[in-house]
């Protein structure tokens, strides 16, 4: 197997650069070290135990979502054989009880695998938020701030819309990471059934059935990898398929989670849905056909060939000219108009 390359590492930075050189590069890079100074942080490196006490003294007492996996699976939570269920159970707790039996298994030697995944953390702590700055995001910046934590997990390969800072508070944290082009040979299972909202990669990463998924031998020609000590960020763009294994009996993850797009912009995700309908099962030629129209309207591949509406005055350009709400009420009707048949 081939070994994937470290992901780019660089050191201090500021927002401007990170916005400059980090964001606009489209490319996963680590910045260790940057958030060390967090009080989070300090309290992990006090131990385990000392973190735990932290986080109690921000929960407000809002359950939590918990997913948990039978020892024999060693932490990969995945579907079950037949891929219409799944081999963990989800349960909600308090936060205090999810830690206080983080904390217990972490003397076993073959405990379940056990996490919360995204703990909301204006509803469930609230005081993470001033606890946790995050420097390289602009205040004005509408992000989602959220906590992981767990042990010895391992989360399938899977993508996200937004664009992600993983801190590492607590932990060791390895990622292995994939650009989007790569979505072929990570054979990707159900999109409308999954384990906690995004589509996953089938292919066991700790074991690889090279026989059955031939071509993740070529994704991981392409793979990135990095592991994260606590202090540590990871800027994740929006899109790239990310594999994440948990190090050490307990661990803890700071995500910060935002997109930039226009106001009235839908998940890309509603266009594939549509396209199911509509354009999958044409003949081959026509199928083509209209991906030579989405490029050139939509993707716009020939930079050089400017705005494909260039020669039409603006105000003729009816729902393809710049958006504004008249418009995007014209396509709201426009698109629910056949679907309601």
């Amino acid at each position: 197997m081939i070994q994937p390359r470290s992901v780019l590492e660089i050191a201090a930075i500021d927002r401007t650069r990170f916005e400059a050189e980090v964001v606009e590069g489209g490319r996963p890079v680590v910045m260790r070290g940057l958030v060390e100074d967090w009080a989070v942080v300090q309290a992990a490196r006090a131990g385990d135990a000392a973190l735990a006490d932290y986080l109690r003294g921000l929960d407000a007492g809002q359950p939590v979502g918990v997913f948990e996996a039978d020892a024999a699976l060693k932490g990969r939570f995945f579907y079950s054989d037949d891929l219409k269920g799944f081999n963990f159970e989800r349960r909600s707790m308090p936060l205090g009880e999810l830690l206080d039996r983080l904390l217990a298994l972490r003397h076993e030697g073959s405990p379940p695998g056990l996490y919360a995944g995204a703990i909301p953390a204006p509803s469930h702590l609230p005081g993470l938020l001033e606890a946790a700055p995050m420097p390289l995001l602009d205040p004005g910046v509408e992000r989602l701030t959220s906590l992981w934590v767990g042990n010895r997990t391992r989360t399938a390969a899977h993508w996200d819309l937004s664009r992600n800072l993983a801190c590492c508070v607590a932990g060791r944290r390895r990622f292995t990471l994939f650009p989007p082009d790569q979505v072929a040979n990570l054979y990707v299972g159900p999109l409308d059934f999954t384990l906690a909202g995004q589509p996953i990669s089938l292919v066991d990463f700790a074991e690889p059935d090279l026989a059955r998924f031939p071509r993740f031998e070529e994704a991981m020609a392409h793979a990135q990898v990095v592991e994260l000590e606590p202090g540590d960020v990871l800027f994740m763009p929006g899109l790239w398929f990310h594999h994440v294994e948990g190090l050490t009996p307990f661990g803890a993850l700071v995500n910060f989670w935002w997109r930039e797009a226009p106001p009235w912009a839908f998940t890309p995700s509603h266009t594939m849905l549509h396209a199911l309908m509509t354009l999958r099962d044409l003949p081959d030629d026509e199928r083509m056909a209209w991906r030579s129209f989405f490029d050139h309207y939509i993707f716009r591949p020939d930079a050089e060939a400017g705005d494909p509406m260039a020669h039409i005055p603006e105000d003729a350009r009816g729902l393809y000219g710049p958006m504004t709400p008249q418009i995007m009420a014209r396509l709201r009707a426009t698109l629910v108009r056949p679907l309601s048949r």
